[in-house]
């Protein structure tokens, strides 16, 4: 049988605050690809984390301003260039009366791809997460401990110096987690 692939390391905590400050000292040594798993959310932690990167909304945007160039695009074909219509001695393209249809496709469009662009960003489908592989944080992890994961994909990692980094945290235990 082939050996697992690591996922990375994981430090177990007794109480939110050592979380909490173990979190701000990973972040604050460099690494980058955490994540940590508590029963309850705890004020500071996101901030800790330093988790900023915002990619979904630009994917958003592109979207809405697509489904906006294809709503007007397909009105002003369809009513000026396709299949012209003089109603009431109006212009063809009278552009206020094709504002709500063009609103409609854009947020149709930026919806799609706000769920397409999620699905993809999470690396979903993905049926489980490796942490729950580790037996302690299946059954602790939302009752009674708190988690902190450094992913081997992460570019400070080194096994042997980040175990011995996160024990020098307070962690109850670091355990190895496999894909």
């Amino acid at each position: 049988m082939a050996a697992a692939h690591s996922y990375g390391l994981m430090a177990e905590f007794d109480t939110a605050q050592a979380l909490l400050d173990a979190t701000e000292k990973v972040t604050a040594a460099g690494y980058t690809k955490t994540d940590a798993f508590s029963p309850f959310p705890i004020h500071g932690l996101f901030d800790a984390l330093r988790l900023t990167e915002h990619k979904v909304q630009p994917i958003i945007l592109t979207g809405g301003l697509l489904g906006l160039a294809a709503g007007a695009s397909l009105e002003y074909y369809s009513m000026v260039v396709w299949y012209p219509m003089n109603i009431a001695g109006r212009p063809f393209w009278a552009w206020v009366a094709y504002i709500p249809p063009a609103f409609e496709t854009t947020i149709l469009f930026a919806a799609f791809s706000a769920v397409i662009g999620m699905f993809l960003l999470n690396g979903l489908p993905r049926p489980y997460h490796p942490v729950f592989n580790v037996k302690r944080f299946a059954e602790h992890a939302s009752s009674d401990s708190f988690f902190l994961v450094i992913e081997a994909s992460d570019p400070k990692f080194d096994a042997s110096r980040t175990r011995t980094f996160l024990s020098g945290l307070g962690a109850r235990d670091v355990v190895d987690v496999d894909e």
